[in-house]
């Protein structure tokens, strides 16, 4: 499933496109994704200026006058800008004409992304509960300290839920706690307040770089100008349990955690 670095990507790649662009129409080629798409997308889109591309979570947000365009890629969902003669694949769910005369395509082979419409002024219920973004000042160590004590989960499920801080998946929980040196398993509640200020600059560094590198290719990820993210290829611990450690050479241990498969060095991380 992409994570907030490969939305974000997306985000980045799609706002010049769209910012400022009208909504010359919209075509609907099913009713429905991973839930049904409200008749307030064809309603409200058409005619409509998009006033801006925003990130909250994993979600994006296409605002204009009337409320905004709240999509999710799912496991599998692609967002490209295209010219309007491009063919339709059968896979191809969304067409949103722009007055640009392209068109901004979403594309869900497995159909677990999502097409929802927010209202002006009010926040859609997927989206009130989140805690905060990690890359803004209000996520820091003590936040974290704070919020745990008295947890006995896995630090690692502890980061990875979405009512602490939003966006930190599988693949950038694992390497943050291996860049602080902390052990996935290790209760949330039983981790100092030190510890908790290196994991949150950890979460920050490892998240920016990650945007920078243009995400983590996963599966059929593209960004939005189609060409792949760059950052697997610098992963220290997921994905290569049973390897060496690149740090320190000690073999990588794997387990699940959580019902996710998670890597750590048993010698760099206590």
């Amino acid at each position: 499933m992409p994570e907030l670095p490969e939305v974000e990507t997306t985000r980045a790649g799609l706002a010049p496109h769209l910012t400022g662009r009208r909504v010359a129409g919209v075509t609907l080629r099913r009713p429905d994704l991973r839930w049904p798409i409200p008749a307030a997308v064809a309603a409200h889109l058409p005619g409509a200026r998009i006033d801006a591309v925003r990130r909250r979570a994993k979600y994006l947000l296409l605002d204009t006058e009337a409320g905004s365009a709240l999509l999710h890629l799912g496991m599998s969902g692609m967002l490209r800008v295209l010219p309007p003669d491009t063919p339709v694949g059968p896979h191809d769910h969304v067409d949103i004409a722009l007055d640009s005369g392209r068109l901004l395509r979403f594309t869900d082979p497995r159909r677990f992304g999502c097409l929802l419409w927010q209202p002006i002024g009010e926040v859609h219920p997927l989206l009130r509960r989140l805690g905060p973004e990690p890359l803004e000042a209000a996520f820091d160590g003590d936040y974290l300290f704070a919020r745990s004590r008295g947890r006995a989960a896995p630090v690692k499920t502890f980061l990875m839920d979405q009512a602490i801080v939003v966006g930190v998946g599988n693949i950038y929980a694992a390497e943050s706690l291996f860049r602080a040196g902390i052990a996935p398993l290790r209760p949330a509640g039983r981790v100092s307040r030190e510890r908790y200020r290196a994991l949150a600059g950890a979460v920050k560094t490892v998240l920016a770089h990650a945007i920078a590198r243009g995400g983590t290719t996963l599966r059929d990820f593209l960004n939005a100008d189609g060409a792949p993210g760059y950052f697997e290829q610098e992963l220290f611990v997921y994905g290569r349990g049973g390897q060496r450690c690149k740090a320190c050479g000690t073999a990588l241990r794997e387990a699940a955690i959580g019902q996710r498969a998670s890597v750590w060095c048993p010698r760099c991380q206590r």
